[in-house]
């Protein structure tokens, strides 16, 4: 495919994210265009306590907070505001109350944490059961394997997508904010974040994929590697990868294509997800290529989870991979 093609197309899936969405005229703002700064934007001495808090919303006001610190810091935390920083430091979206579905609740997670410090859920220690942590010019993308019970999950959910859009521009889940320190625009600097505007995550069936779009690349590449239209395509599709159960692994990688661009016979082609009904693409997505591999134990990632239980008994088995 040719540079040019690309970004023709990256230009379409921008512009694609819109098509279907309608804002809610209680709260038009729409959640990528809510921005603060890490932490002084959110905490005590500003506003706001919730990004969403619109009574008046159809969807009402969203269930958590972000205002997160050690105070909030528990198995209990209604923390909404996530961080994606390295294989031993990112969070999941996942639901606040035990035996849930994200079908049902993904206007209502909340952060779970792989490391304390965030004011958040933290993963109990075991529930990751494998993760890739893929590094590129334009996005940060982990995937991999887990126990989704232990997060609140009900065994057999196959799960969907959080992102910080939905149908009404207010995001899944409802002002979930995203921060990062990761990218080569915040200098380097693992104390201080940037807000992510654009991010994917999608959990169930015994595994998860998130993706986090650098904030100072363009709104065209942001759009498109950060997808959110193809939500019924899964990791697989949206997030190609080559996690494996049992091994942690931080790569380098090239670019994924885009969710819904392929080539046959030599033309590009463009995908178009139905609304309803079965979701059958003509294509199988590409893995990129990765390289600089570098595994880890779990145990030394991990070590600040060792202390956590699961909020409940968590149900036995879980879904499929």
């Amino acid at each position: 495919m040719s540079r040019s093609t690309l970004s023709v197309l990256l230009a379409i899936a921008a512009t694609s994210k819109l098509a279907l969405a309608q804002p809610d005229p209680a709260d038009p703002t729409p959640l990528v265009d809510k921005t603060y700064a890490y932490p002084s934007g959110i905490d005590q001495n500003f506003k706001p306590y919730q990004v969403d808090y619109n009574t008046a919303a159809l969807r009402g006001p969203q269930v958590g907070y972000n205002i997160c610190n050690s105070t909030t810091e528990n198995q209990s935390s209604m923390c909404q505001t996530s961080m994606v920083n390295h294989i031993d430091d990112f969070c999941l979206w996942a639901p606040p109350s035990p035996n849930s579905t994200i079908g049902d609740t993904e206007q209502e997670e909340v952060a779970w944490c792989t490391k304390p410090g965030h004011g958040t859920r933290l993963i109990p220690y075991g529930a990751l059961q494998g993760v890739q942590y893929l590094r590129t010019s334009e996005y940060i993308q982990i995937a991999g394997f887990i126990d989704q019970t232990q997060v609140n999950m009900n065994a057999q959910d196959y799960g969907g997508e959080l992102d910080p859009h939905g149908a009404d521009l207010r995001g899944n889940p409802l002002g979930g904010l995203m921060y990062s320190n990761v990218f080569p625009s915040n200098g380097g600097n693992n104390n201080s974040y940037q807000q992510v505007i654009d991010w994917t995550n999608f959990m169930g069936g015994g595994s998860f994929c998130i993706t986090i779009c650098d904030p100072a690349s363009s709104s065209a590449n942001q759009s498109a590697y950060c997808q959110n239209i193809y939500d019924r395509m899964g990791c697989s599709y949206n997030m190609p990868n080559n996690a494996q159960n049992g091994t942690f692994e931080v790569c380098d990688s090239d670019l994924k294509t885009p969710a819904g661009i392929y080539v046959t016979g030599g033309v590009t082609m463009t995908y178009t997800q139905p609304n309803s009904g079965v979701v059958n693409p003509p294509y199988t997505a590409v893995t990129p290529a990765s390289s600089n591999c570098v595994t880890y134990a779990s145990t030394a990632l991990y070590a600040g989870l060792a202390t956590v239980t699961p909020t409940s008994a968590a149900a036995s088995g879980s879904g499929a991979t």
